[in-house]
């Protein structure tokens, strides 16, 4: 992959005082209730860009997408953010925990030259339309690029981390951690002898993308649009896959709306292609020990590269699931590849969603009956509450995707279901901004 340098547009001290203000997750993992709290947070926040209010009174001349150009416009003037004098490309470093255990995600920042997805360039996720046309329209009015795409490269001489490293032992531009307790610290690399180093380093490699795919396909169309020379490449944050740091969670999914469903009578179902192991239940202390029971047993099948689910619906049980035979998959996804149907969400989506419980692609789409809970704090907990509060009808634990698993998807040329992975944490958007 081709990359270069860039003089980033970034919040200037001066004016706002505190960047970590200003900056916010993803737009897409952005609720209604933490907009608001953005919009609360700063003045300054970039959320008023990449996920602006809409108004009853909203029209061609006056929406979110004029604003945000009228905000952008208006902080460039009066300096609230401010470009670079040297191009660069930035170390952007995240601290966190999972599971009582430390992590270190360190990545670079730099423009990708945008390649249409083949060799140079892979997706595994599918992507909505929706997502597309909204961020195509940002783009529009904005003529620039607030957000990351997350894209993964494989070096096993780690030329970039040493770098990174390097570079962190010098003063932070921004240092500020954000409500999960994730720290997040970006540096300029300016040396040229490293950015040459980072750039050679990439010449040759393929890169997949691990999160942003529609704002990378957004940045395609773009492109294709306007011819704009400047938009030809992609604010992009690199992770070496060979990284200790590079953390996939699980993404769990909540169904409900299904008439007529009875648990019972699922399970039963369930047996013809899975064997199905219960751990009952009877006060709140057995149940908490049935849960970590069906967790640990997911975790066991997981090992044995089994496709395994954890499942609750209410009755007193937690189950495990583990397929019977791989070869089950073969009549209900014929035209995939092996590394496709060996995945847990595959199976789960195709035998079970959509064989068992009549979920097919339109619903999944657009999520009439299914909720997907990142695995982060207390998603379990919070899912089972769910399902023992009548809010929803069963719930489906799932375990991460290996890397490797990725890895062999995207060498076929396929992607994974809606949803696959979990790269935890976000990278956030505000740190850099690349303007045409």
């Amino acid at each position: 992959m081709e990359i270069k340098p860039f003089k980033a547009f970034r919040y200037n001290r001066d004016v706002v005082c505190d960047a970590g203000r200003c900056i916010a997750p993803p737009y897409d993992v952005i609720s209604d209730v933490q907009q608001e709290e953005l919009y609360k947070k700063s003045e300054y926040n970039i959320v008023r860009i990449t996920k602006g209010k809409t108004k009853s009174s909203d029209d061609a001349a006056d929406n979110k997408y004029t604003r945000a150009a009228e905000y952008f416009n208006v902080w460039l003037k009066t300096g609230v953010l401010k470009q670079d004098s040297t191009e660069s490309i930035y170390a952007y470093i995240q601290d966190f925990q999972v599971a009582g255990a430390d992590f270190q995600r360190s990545s670079f920042i730099a423009l990708g030259k945008l390649e249409e997805f083949g060799k140079i360039v892979k997706p595994h996720e599918q992507t909505l339309d929706g997502p597309k046309i909204d961020r195509l329209n940002l783009q529009r009015a904005t003529a620039a690029v607030f957000g990351l795409v997350f894209m993964l490269y494989e070096d096993g001489q780690n030329i970039a981390g040493k770098i990174i490293k390097d570079a962190a032992s010098r003063e932070a531009l921004i240092d500020f951690v954000d409500e999960q307790n994730v720290r997040h610290r970006l540096f300029a690399i300016t040396s040229k002898d490293n950015i040459d180093k980072i750039a050679k380093m990439m010449v040759n490699k393929s890169c997949i993308i691990a999160d942003g795919h529609h704002r990378y396909e957004t940045a395609l169309n773009y492109y294709k649009e306007t011819s704009n020379s400047a938009a030809a490449y992609q604010m992009t944050a690199f992770v070496n896959t060979c990284h200790d740091g590079l953390l996939i969670l699980a993404t769990h999914r909540l169904v409900g709306n299904l008439k007529g469903f009875c648990l019972g009578k699922f399970i039963e179902s369930l047996k013809e292609k899975f064997e199905i192991r219960e751990y009952r239940y009877d006060s709140s202390k057995s149940k908490e020990d049935a849960k970590q029971k069906m967790l640990s047993q997911m975790k066991i099948e997981h090992a044995l590269d089994k496709n395994a689910f954890g499942l609750y619906g209410g009755n007193n049980t937690f189950y495990v699931a583990v397929l019977k035979n791989k070869r089950a998959m073969d009549s209900v996804a014929p035209g995939k590849s092996r590394a496709w149907k060996s995945l847990d969400v595959s199976v789960l989506h195709r035998l079970i969603m959509e064989g068992l419980l009549g979920i097919g692609e339109k619903q999944l789409a657009n999520e009439s009956n299914i909720e997907y809970i990142k695995d982060t704090g207390g998603a379990v907990d919070e899912s089972i509450e769910k399902v023992d509060a009548g809010q929803k009808q069963v719930v489906f634990f799932m375990n991460t995707v290996k890397m490797r698993q990725l890895k062999m998807v995207t060498d076929a040329g396929e992607k994974m279901p809606q949803k696959s992975t979990f790269f935890y944490p976000k990278m956030y958007t505000g740190l850099t901004i690349n303007k045409f």
